[in-house]
């Protein structure tokens, strides 16, 4: 079941709408450092022999360049057209364009890539938005699906332990709003439940920003 406003919008769509104003207000707008879960994951990723990482939920591109800077090749995808031309831009002036491709992509639907083509993927924040539970979990079969085996998957979400779960504008499933962005926040039995078929390596919690928020690291392969 879809997820929708108390106007009965698509809450996902409304959502691509804030997120493509946001990105073009505040160009940039998460700074140009890597976030610390994505310098983990290269560090991971390097020692399972991966050279390509995906990226779902890219943004405007300050962990996909710092992928690139660490010498993997890149496929970014979001559903920001805005955010990823900020991306296309910063790869462009750091060096990194030929490292780097863009794709705009809804991850409601199949990943455009074939079985066993993937080394690693990457996503930050982006499992935790409008998605209803069982778009996630079809998300996280499609991710199996594109990875080879050995294949690693680095994700983080918000999860019920934050000062935000419970509050706000309710849209059920767990998905709260505050401020124009919508969250899914995640109780460990999800977790669990997408790494069902997976080798589960990591459960790491930490915080991050002001208010703060508490996210999970999750780190799990595919066997080989």
């Amino acid at each position: 079941m879809k997820s929708v406003t108390g106007d009965g919008q698509d809450l996902a769509e409304v959502q691509r709408a804030h997120w493509q104003s946001t990105y073009g207000a505040h160009p940039g707008m998460y700074g140009e450092e890597p976030s610390a879960p994505a310098v983990h994951a290269a560090a991971v990723f390097r020692a399972t022999g991966a050279r390509g990482v995906l990226e779902l939920g890219a943004g405007h591109g300050r962990d996909a360049l710092y992928f690139a800077r660490e010498g993997f090749t890149v496929q970014a995808t979001d559903f920001s057209a805005t955010g990823l031309e900020q991306l296309r831009r910063g790869a462009l002036a750091q060096g990194m364009a030929g490292q780097v491709t863009t794709a705009v992509h809804d991850v409601r639907k199949a990943l455009p890539l074939p079985d066993g083509s993937v080394d690693a993927v990457f996503a930050h924040m982006l499992l935790c938005m409008a998605l209803s539970t069982k778009e996630i979990r079809g998300l996280v079969g499609e991710i199996r699906r594109v990875l080879r085996p050995g294949g690693t998957f680095v994700y983080t979400v918000r999860h019920t332990g934050d000062a935000h779960y419970g509050t706000g504008t309710a849209h059920g499933d767990d998905i709260y709003e505050h401020g124009g962005f919508a969250v899914h926040f995640f109780p460990r039995a999800l977790v669990d439940a997408l790494a069902d078929g997976w080798s589960l390596e990591e459960v790491h919690a930490f915080e991050e920003g002001d208010l703060p928020r508490r996210l999970w690291r999750v780190t799990q392969t595919v066997p080989r």
